[in-house]
């Protein structure tokens, strides 16, 4: 009885912080109504949850406890990161403003624990998620000429054409296709206007220059060359849905769920707007998927050849399908390193851990894995050295230290005289104040240029030191400014344009937006369908680059209470990815930039649910 007793008035005291909590969060005063009512419904939200957990395997219920433990605390900091000065922003005593976050982190770390928990009862059993995602519809036998009976046969086709209609209209609307400065940089080095750079991916340049000199040698027509490649992009994104649904077949992956995710692409409008913008994040997010569909497919070959066959897989073991995946594998890793700058970094830091997890089948994946390590390192240096290809400047790759440096210098920070004399060396200090932005790091990078970036190059080792001792000096201005400059991939509850771009930019090169469609009511669809993302709630999630990371990790912990760390092979891409992208991003809330995470959404969260290693 007093263990009942002391159970509820835990539960109580858990409630009420948070209840404090999500009242700052929702900038509510303590007199309103609306907090009992969130106090009610989390009580009682707690005490079902307490029911439902101890039900749970005691083995298992230990280390839900732990990731869910971890994982809220871990939340908690992400979140009051960004939002928590809004909590204390008329306090002036230090000792509330204190109390005041303590236990807005309490209330926060046992509301997220708690969901956390709740949610991972669900997602780890795996007897009632079998019955779920699991289909026997693929073993029946179905006309070929019916619907139901094509779609089972052919999923990954059907998801293709769905996906390239729906995005016809974008493709229309757009023609010859969406242009952005950076678009335009890489067309002056189309047409030679401009000598080549790597500072948009190379490679990625010449396959428009090959797509475009193909368009104009067939029609001579600038307009239809460019969008010879603007349709082919469309091709290669289409692919990489078609062969995640593909993948989710041979899993035997509930059909619905296979219309689900296909949908998802064929339909919101981001995707649609992306498939016809010149980017090279576009078919980067193309490969990433297929890199992890690949590695999905390798484990279930695995799973099916230790267990003797007896798993729910089709035919993951054929000649055709593995040919297939070999080459998807080599054909995405290759432009996982060739297509974005960070993508290169990122594979590295996964070479390591592929290495170990593959070993068994090193004999085949080695050869592999190195094969694509030296063709990339050819492609880097001898043939870029051939055509001439310039490499970005130093400045392009550090603009996290420069805004924080930047930071303490707004912020008139104390500086040694040696220390100020060494950055008055490379910038004028003069207008620092009125160009540092800082959730925008290109300002002080074009400062940099317009200085003397020769003597920066020159001196890197003092630069470093002096970077590192004004972060031991000023660890507040080094955090607030990284926090700024990165927050919009991490918190959940940003607000940034998506899909925006329109037309072609300004440019003399003899492109310009030329629709095939117009009229008002096709602007007027185009720009209801993008701001419907910042309109409707549950929806807008899915615009969020935030939640994306958060249902990454989601994902993670999921397969480590499932005891499948196999798996999490398959997310270590990804994990890569947004960790350069951390280290190296020169703008907060930049949505392409993680494009990556958003498009293989679908595969994490049904990959975390698939007993892919476990006999059935």
């Amino acid at each position: 009885m007093k263990a009942v007793k002391l159970k509820s008035f835990l539960i109580i005291i858990q409630s009420f912080f948070t209840t404090w909590a999500l009242m700052k969060a929702g900038r509510m005063e303590p007199g309103n109504l609306l907090t009992f009512v969130f106090f009610l419904l989390i009580f009682l939200f707690y005490n079902y949850e307490d029911k439902c957990l101890s039900d749970y395997e005691f083995g298992r219920r230990k280390i839900l406890c732990r990731v869910s433990g971890f994982a809220a605390i871990l939340f908690t900091i992400l979140y009051m990161a960004v939002d928590s000065p809004k909590y204390i922003e008329t306090l002036t005593s230090p000792l509330f403003r204190f109390g005041i976050l303590t236990a807005v982190f309490l209330g926060f770390s046992f509301l997220f624990y708690r969901l956390l928990a709740f949610l991972f009862f669900f997602t780890t059993n795996k007897t009632r998620l079998n019955k779920l995602l699991f289909s026997n519809l693929y073993n029946q036998q179905f006309s070929k000429k019916s619907i139901k009976g094509f779609f089972l046969l052919h999923p990954g086709l059907c998801a293709f054409f769905l996906c390239m209609l729906c995005w016809l209209p974008y493709f229309l609307y757009q023609y010859p296709g969406i242009m952005t400065p950076d678009s335009i940089v890489q067309f002056e080095q189309v047409l030679g206007v401009t000598p080549y750079s790597n500072h948009h991916p190379w490679v990625h340049t010449m396959l428009i220059k090959l797509l475009y000199t193909i368009g104009y040698q067939l029609t001579g027509s600038m307009l239809i060359a460019l969008s010879f490649y603007t349709f082919f992009q469309m091709c290669i994104l289409a692919f990489s849905v078609s062969y995640l649904i593909n993948t989710l077949k041979l899993c035997r992956i509930n059909p619905w769920i296979c219309i689900l995710c296909t949908l998802f692409y064929a339909l919101v409008p981001y995707h649609g707007v992306y498939s016809v913008t010149l980017w090279k994040d576009i078919p980067f997010a193309a490969a990433v998927l297929c890199f992890g569909c690949a590695l999905l497919r390798f484990l279930l070959t695995d799973a099916a050849s230790s267990a003797g066959g007896k798993v729910p897989y089709l035919n993951c073991n054929s000649p055709k399908q593995q040919i297939l995946n070999w080459i998807i594998y080599i054909v995405s890793g290759l432009m996982l390193c060739l297509f974005r700058s960070n993508g290169w970094y990122a594979f590295l830091l996964c070479l390591p851990f592929l290495l170990i997890h593959f070993r068994k089948k090193a004999k085949i994946m080695y050869p592999v894995l190195f094969g694509m390590l030296g063709a990339v390192l050819i492609i880097k240096i001898p043939v870029m050295n051939a055509f001439a290809v310039t490499q970005p400047d130093l400045i392009e790759s550090l603009s996290i230290p420069t805004q924080q440096i930047s930071a303490v210098l707004c912020n008139d920070r104390y500086l040694a005289p040696e220390e100020l004399e060494l950055i008055e060396n490379v910038i004028d200090l003069t207008y620092i104040k009125e160009l540092y932005n800082p959730y925008f790091a290109d300002n002080m990078k074009e400062l940099v240029r317009a200085g003397d970036q020769s003597y920066l190059e020159a001196h890197k080792g003092e630069f470093l030191k002096l970077w590192l001792r004004l972060g031991l000096r000023y660890p507040g201005d080094y955090l607030t400014a990284y926090i700024r400059q990165t927050y919009g991939y991490w918190y959940p509850d940003s607000f940034y344009p998506v899909a925006d771009a329109e037309g072609v930019s300004a440019t003399s090169l003899g492109v310009s937006h030329t629709p095939l469609i117009r009229g008002p009511l096709v602007v007027k669809g185009k720009e209801i369908a993008i701001k419907l993302g910042g309109m409707l709630p549950l929806y807008g999630i899915l615009w969020s680059m935030g939640a994306a990371c958060w249902v990454l990790i989601f994902c993670m912990g999921n397969v480590l209470i499932r005891g499948e760390k196999s798996k999490l092979i398959l997310y270590l891409p990804s994990l890569a990815l947004l960790f350069t992208v951390l280290i190296a991003t020169p703008v907060a809330t930049e949505f392409r930039y993680v494009y990556f995470l958003v498009f293989s959404l679908p595969f994490y969260l049904i990959t975390a649910l698939i007993p892919v290693l476990e006999k059935q």
